[in-house]
């Protein structure tokens, strides 16, 4: 395979995990603004402990479905170490955003309810540039090639022939 053919076979794998990273986002970013919408609207909790309620809830379900749709394919042999990681780096994604919107809401006064929903959209999407790159390269990390071939083999019930050995 020449560089150029395997430089877009890499190009190309990336941009389908880009897009099944961005449709669990999607789906996890509906969730986190229903989610502190609908606390903001039936409590009275301030807004940045709203926002934080909501993600912590969204951070469940975009767990589920990294784990069992973008990353379906990664190391499944170390659930404790990829679970720890995912919810500290998740607790860094957390300060981040809520970072943004406490600094919107409190530093500015910025408090209504469309100001207080772009401020935590911004700082989601600051957020995910980050969960992105730490959850790919730290969290559900891709099988080394021998394992993965070793696997796929093992799924499959098919072993590899082996070459008949010629005594000399």
């Amino acid at each position: 395979m020449s560089e150029r053919s395997a430089l877009r076979v890499r190009l190309e794998q990336l941009t389908r995990e880009f897009a099944k990273f961005g449709a669990v986002g999607g789906v996890g970013l509906l969730v986190d603004l229903g989610v502190f919408n609908l606390v903001r609207t039936l409590t009275d909790l301030p807004v940045v402990r709203a926002s934080i309620v909501a993600t912590v809830v969204a951070i469940a379900f975009n767990y589920l479905g990294f784990r069992y749709f973008t990353y379906r394919d990664r190391d499944k042999g170390r659930r404790t170490k990829e679970l720890t990681l995912f919810f500290l780096f998740s607790l860094v994604g957390l300060v981040i955003q809520s970072g943004v919107l406490y600094a919107a809401t409190y530093g500015f006064g910025w408090d209504s309810p469309l100001q207080s929903n772009v401020f935590k959209f911004l700082g989601i999407g600051m957020a995910t540039l980050f969960r992105f790159w730490s959850y790919r390269t730290w969290v559900f990390r891709a099988l080394p090639a021998r394992e993965a071939v070793q696997t796929a083999e093992s799924f499959l019930g098919q072993r590899q022939p082996q070459p008949d050995r010629v005594a000399r």
